[in-house]
């Protein structure tokens, strides 16, 4: 009597296993889904932009005129410990570019949001100013230095999809309505 209630629940559970097969089968059949759906989302950003550029002490920048492709993927403000404005973006390659501004020193700042990229000395013109150059191991960066606050404009793109980020960066007083800023897709 023991052998047979051992074959009744191995055949039991291979039962409820082909049960459980079968519905899984039928709901991923008839519920919809995207697999080439683009996991990330970009970001409307003109809210955060347009109260960062009220409540910070430096002209809040971001850019105006990016080429297509290009998508905003984050952003913040921070109008504490140093008053920081984030906006992340992916490239048209998919590869990430930021724009960081603080008013931390910049010998903390500019390591901690470029994944430790170091001055190499060098300068590069863009827009007909001078941004230091920086090197790292993850991240490169372009740094301008202004009364104040430092701008970084850093990622794993590559240096002229930096610059081109940098070039487009505009500030606008504080109570101007942001311009450029894409609605999210």
């Amino acid at each position: 009597m023991a052998s047979k209630r051992g074959k009744q629940t191995v055949r039991d559970m291979i039962l409820s296993m082909l049960v459980i097969t079968a519905v899984a089968g039928v709901v991923y059949i008839f519920i919809p889904h995207d697999d080439k759906a683009d996991p990330i989302k970009a970001v409307d950003y003109r809210v955060e932009l347009a109260t960062a550029r009220r409540a910070a002490p430096y002209p809040v920048a971001a850019p105006a005129g990016l080429p297509e492709g290009w998508k905003p993927t984050s952003v913040s403000y921070e109008g504490q410990n140093g008053a920081g404005w984030h906006l992340g973006y992916l490239d048209p390659d998919d590869r990430y570019v930021a724009v960081e501004q603080s008013t931390t020193p910049a010998k903390k700042y500019v390591p901690a949001v470029s994944q430790d990229a170091e001055n190499t000395g060098r300068t590069r013109d863009v827009s007909g100013r001078a941004w230091e150059v920086w090197e790292g191991p993850k991240y490169d960066a372009l740094v301008l230095h202004a009364e104040g606050v430092t701008t970084v404009v850093t990622g794993s793109a590559p240096a002229g999809r930096l610059a081109e980020m940098a070039a487009a960066l505009e500030t606008a007083p504080a109570g101007d309505a942001p311009s450029g800023a894409p609605a999210a897709s």
